[in-house]
């Protein structure tokens, strides 16, 4: 096959296309010992490199470069994308230095400090775990990983490289769950019983019937040429299908539909609302297509998941209707409304604590009212970004860290992997995998 780029495509596509996004991800670059990772200093330049340059990776370098020109100390060095003519827009707006169809190129550079991987759901985890390896500090747009055992994998890279790794679920830096989660633990709704969610959308051509550029594909020339085969991976192999490349979302080799790219906004908040991150203990999810034909994942998606601590979490959604319900978590003195609106990517100003009719003297008693607005103090836009460059530099734990994100993942993957089987599935903390039965406890 030809370079493109000085790239050996035969080379690449030899060494990732075929591997098992569901266990067997270990490339060369994963199983060798993590290169060292350059120290940061607090008036040090980070290096940053783009991976996916798409629609959400294209809004990822608007923001970064921004800040770049605010703050003096970020630069985006390199961008990468298996679309010849995003990866030249991408180096044209960006200023990057160094442009490259493989990704490897850019986890290859000393001079990249940290990468952004905005690629389609299926590359996410190999991806993390090669640039962890390569000593580079990532942040990983949502949901984490395709997989539970991608999830799990990048989890223990980190503890193992004592990378930073922050999931790109935007929300996660609001203040509305953090107060939320500082209310529970006051004890001010007693004990949490019940989590809900939802999230909701409406249009006349249905969710993620993206553009497609009629012209590009493999057979492409100059700016239409895409490595169909790169970008496939550790999918099925299958011939070019422009639907699956610019509209990856509808198809379960890519992506788990509404759960993956919508319930993480819900799930990954409410992991930190709960103070602890938890595996759930039981998942059942429901749904179905009912609206748009043209795709694999359904269109409209429930959720059910219990918790060993005794609590459980409730999400609804559609891409047919676009009314949402509240944001609640369920005590048995109170309730907290974090977002009256539905929209967990919303912006509010504030949480209701209101209580309980039957725990209505004692809750007055101790708070002094029987419901109050809590303020909630409007959160940058470029907030969670700001975290993971920060936390490069004190090496911290991120906003949305590599384990609470794990374990809203388990949940999110587990409620598509009930709705696809048509069985309630259980989650084996001990063994850290999925099971058709109750486990054992001890």
């Amino acid at each position: 096959m030809s370079r493109k780029d000085g790239v050996n495509r035969r080379e690449f596509v030899t060494s990732t296309v075929g591997v098992s996004s569901a266990g067997a991800m270990a490339s060369s670059a994963s199983a060798a010992r993590p290169a060292a990772k350059r120290v940061i200093g607090a008036n040090d330049r980070i290096n940053v490199g783009f991976i996916g340059v798409g629609g959400r990776g294209s809004s990822l370098m608007r923001l970064v470069s921004r800040m770049a020109e605010q703050r003096e100390d970020i630069n985006i060095t390199a961008v990468c994308d298996v679309y010849q003519k995003r990866k030249r827009l991408a180096q044209e707006r960006s200023g990057a230095e160094f442009a490259t169809l493989d990704y490897r190129e850019v986890l290859a550079r000393p001079d990249v400090d940290a990468v952004v991987v905005a690629t389609p759901d299926h590359w996410h985890g190999q991806i993390a775990l090669d640039a962890l390896d390569q000593g580079k500090d990532v942040y990983l747009e949502k949901p984490m990983c395709h997989t539970i055992e991608e999830a799990r994998r990048v989890a223990e890279k980190v503890k193992q490289t004592k990378g930073v790794l922050q999931v790109g679920s935007q929300t996660t830096s609001s203040r509305q769950w953090w107060k939320a989660r500082k209310a529970i633990a006051d004890g001010m709704i007693g004990p949490l019983l019940l989590s809900q969610g939802s999230y909701h959308r409406n249009s006349v051509r249905g969710e993620w019937n993206w553009h497609i550029d009629s012209d590009a594909g493999p057979a492409g020339t100059g700016d239409n040429y895409i490595d169909w085969k790169t970008w496939l991976g550790p999918a099925s192999k299958r011939s070019w299908e422009p639907e699956r490349f610019f509209r990856f979302r509808k198809y379960w080799d890519y992506s788990g539909g509404i759960a993956t790219d919508l319930f993480y906004h819900v799930v990954a908040p409410l992991n930190i609302c709960w103070e602890e991150p938890q595996f759930p203990y039981r998942v059942a999810a429901t749904g179905g297509i009912y609206a748009f034909k043209d795709r694999e994942v359904p269109d409209t998606f429930n959720l059910l998941a219990d918790f060993a601590k005794g609590h459980s979490l409730v999400l609804s959604s559609s891409m047919a209707n676009s009314t949402h319900i509240p944001g609640l978590l369920r005590g048995q003195h109170g309730t907290i409304t974090m977002v009256d609106h539905g929209k967990f990517e919303g912006r509010t100003d504030h949480i209701t604590v209101a209580a309980e009719r039957a725990h209505l003297e004692e809750f007055v008693s101790k708070w002094g009212y029987q419901s109050v607005d809590i303020p909630v103090e409007e959160t940058p836009r470029d907030a969670h970004m700001s975290n993971f460059f920060e936390c490069m530099r004190t090496r911290q734990k991120p906003v949305l860290d590599a384990d609470t994100a794990y374990r809203a993942q388990v949940t999110i993957s587990m409620g598509v992997e009930s709705f696809r089987r048509g069985k309630i599935l259980y989650f084996d903390p001990a063994k850290e995998r999925v099971v058709e039965k109750a486990p054992a406890t001890g």
